[in-house]
């Protein structure tokens, strides 16, 4: 009897411990990690990145010049825009290849989707036009005359407007997104590359890349009420060209690359004003966060690599080496 109870009681430390281990494993296992697709603008190529490791698991080989980088809504496609190809190829995330392609107008660079992920805008650099593509017929509906050398593209968060940048004309043009045609227009300083809308609506942010600085505009009033400028000691003023922008989730902080400044300026999205700046690699371009906002990776041109920011701690963690030439990023789940 006693032998009984004494196996009985060990059997049950045994399940104790067991649990206790199997939660702690729980606890502090990574999470589920995230896959980014980095487009490689020398190399032809795009690298895709495993965020658990940290590593490089594949290179993909696609047309010539690929910029602008996005995965489709559900997940299950990247979309990356050739610009010397003059269309937009489409790669399978389950088998990592090149399966289709898009049209587009000549020389595409970046682009945006609608919430729904059915129609793509993409900005064609060297035919001053916006072509609107729909995306499961693979069929180009039509075009949006914008300014000289249209780059930055983004849709605000009601759906209502899309937003496109053109570089020499140094405007944010303002089109309505039902009647496909410009509304506005808004001047601001020289080759803006980028936009980005605050996700309240609240705010539009362009950057500019000769013109070193990021206007912030009202997107009711069509005006620009501030521009961010920034000042790195020890480098020269023309040496600061923003160009990407990532804002977190909760609206309070903006991440801005400084290109060939080698920076990434921390922005306060409330004062506007600059709080850090983070060293990265040479050329630094875009960025992307993980779903989870807990890292941010940007591109950086010249030193052919990628350098992982963690958010919170607001620093550098890794440096990732890709391709030739990386330009854009885009993450989401495996």
């Amino acid at each position: 009897m006693q032998a009984a109870v004494k196996t009985e009681k060990s059997r049950m430390r045994r399940l104790r411990l067991l649990s206790a281990i199997g939660l702690w494993l729980m606890a502090t296992a990574p999470a589920h990690a995230f896959v980014a697709y980095v487009s490689n603008e020398k190399s032809n190529t795009v690298s895709v990145i495993d965020t658990d490791s940290w590593t490089v698991i594949k290179t993909i080989k696609v047309g010539q010049r690929p910029r602008g980088i996005e995965f489709t809504r559900d997940g299950k496609f990247v979309m990356v825009a050739v610009g010397d190809d003059d269309r937009i190829e489409v790669i399978d995330t389950k088998t990592q290849e090149v399966v289709d392609s898009l049209p587009s107008g000549p020389d595409p660079e970046l682009f945006t989707q609608d919430a729904a992920g059915k129609l793509l805008y993409v900005a064609n650099e060297n035919d001053n036009t916006v072509t609107i593509i729909d995306v499961q017929k693979r069929i180009r509906l039509g075009d949006i005359q914008v300014g000289v050398e249209p780059e930055g593209m983004t849709i605000s968060p009601d759906g209502k407007t899309l937003i496109n940048t053109s570089e020499t004309t140094n405007m944010a043009h303002f089109i309505d997104i039902e009647k496909r045609q410009v509304f506005a227009n808004v001047l601001v300083d020289a080759r803006p590359r980028f936009a980005e809308f605050k996700r309240d609506g609240s705010e539009l942010w362009v950057s500019s890349e000769i013109g070193g600085t990021v206007s912030i505009i009202d997107p009711v009033k069509h005006a620009v009420t501030k521009k961010i400028t920034f000042s790195i000691p020890g480098l020269r003023r023309e040496a600061i060209q923003p160009v990407g922008i990532g804002m977190t989730r909760d609206g309070k902080t903006a991440f801005i690359a400084l290109g060939p400044a080698n920076r990434v300026a921390i922005v306060d999205a409330a004062s506007h004003e600059v709080t850090k700046y983070l060293l990265v690699g040479q050329r630094v371009w875009h960025m992307d966060f993980t779903p989870d906002q807990k890292y941010l990776l940007v591109t950086n041109g010249l030193s052919n690599d990628v350098s992982v920011i963690d958010v919170a701690a607001q620093k550098v963690i890794k440096s990732i080496q890709v391709g030739e030439l990386p330009w854009g990023i885009t993450i989401a789940h495996p």
